[in-house]
């Protein structure tokens, strides 16, 4: 029989899921591998007695970062909202560090990457995390390149995932890893979820960032966009109707949002078809030309590459259930 410990970090106000999910998928090893196959956990609190998740459900740890640690396979630090208030705990930050020399693989679910960041952990790596943390990420540990999309990602040793759920596909990554392609699958198979699921997590994020001022040349830009979605917008036609030179408005809309006027145009009409997808039943071609794509084809191929799933994919995954 093959052991493999895994720690699993507790603080309070930690994302239950990121590890119950994890917990499941190693969990469920045992029982296809007939036993010869064991993942051993040790949760490990950062305080003292029961701590509890953001969701009120609480775990008492089988030890605490102030007591002796056993050697470790492989740390999970998951993400939750109390995340934020261990940045500056030296205590943590010490022992995160004196971890990852010893521990063979150091994995964070979620925001999790924040407290590895304060480690100094993901400095010169590439990492991922939930996409209403990315822009946060970024600014604060700029030596981490940051992939925005990115379900999970492995460099080196370091693993980083997405929001919450993304913590189940790190496991079966892990599982094949330690085991093989075929087990991973039918642990996936027995949780009824994709061994890789297609697309990347900016099918669940939005798209827009909308900034600026209510009155400022910014807004009125976007609701001009936002309001006339199947008008052939060009730098150019934008630029006129504001009165402004196409430089001129290039350098204020971006210092207003961070990215370009016609960067926003693509994101606004893919918003949009992402919309009437989830809660239309009209045809491709019809949104193509509502949102200013023009053909079902050059829609279907400007989607298929932003996503990585096709108009019909996405629509099979989110589109609401009437009653």
């Amino acid at each position: 029989m093959r052991k493999i410990t895994i720690g699993i970090v507790l603080f309070p106000r930690f994302q239950m899921l990121d590890i119950a999910g994890p917990g499941d998928a190693f969990g469920e090893v045992r029982i296809l591998s007939g036993g010869d196959h064991l993942y051993e956990f040790l949760t490990i609190g950062t305080t003292r007695g029961p701590i509890q998740s953001s969701s009120g459900l609480t775990m008492s740890p089988d030890r605490t970062i102030f007591d002796p640690c056993p050697d470790l396979d492989t740390l999970i630090f998951p993400g939750g909202l109390g995340v934020f208030d261990l940045l500056e705990d030296s205590t943590l930050i010490n022992w995160l560090k004196a971890r990852n020399k010893s521990t063979r693989r150091m994995c964070a679910i979620c925001n999790g990457v924040f407290a590895f960041g304060a480690a100094g952990m993901i400095n010169g790596k590439t990492v991922s995390t939930h996409w209403m943390d990315v822009s946060q990420l970024s600014r604060m540990f700029p030596k981490a390149v940051v992939e925005a999309d990115r379900i999970y990602v492995k460099d080196t040793s370091l693993y980083t995932t997405a929001g919450v759920t993304a913590g189940i596909d790190l496991a079966l990554a892990l599982i094949e890893e330690d085991i093989g392609r075929k087990m991973a699958l039918d642990v996936a198979k027995y949780l009824i979820v994709h061994l890789r699921r297609a697309g990347g997590q900016s099918q669940f994020s939005p798209l827009l960032d909308m900034q600026g001022e209510s009155d400022s040349v910014t807004a009125e830009v976007q609701a001009h966009i936002l309001d006339n979605l199947a008008e052939n917008h060009t730098l150019t036609s934008l630029a006129q109707k504001m009165s402004l030179s196409e430089r001129h408005l290039s350098r204020v809309f971006k210092q207003g949002t961070g990215v370009t006027p016609m960067n926003f145009l693509s994101d606004a009409r893919l918003d949009a078809v992402r919309q009437y997808l989830e809660s239309s039943d009209l045809g491709l071609r019809e949104i193509a030309v509502r949102c200013g794509f023009e053909t079902a084809d050059n829609l279907r191929r400007v989607f298929t590459r932003r996503f990585q799933l096709s108009p019909l994919e996405y629509r099979q995954r989110f589109h609401s259930i009437k009653a």
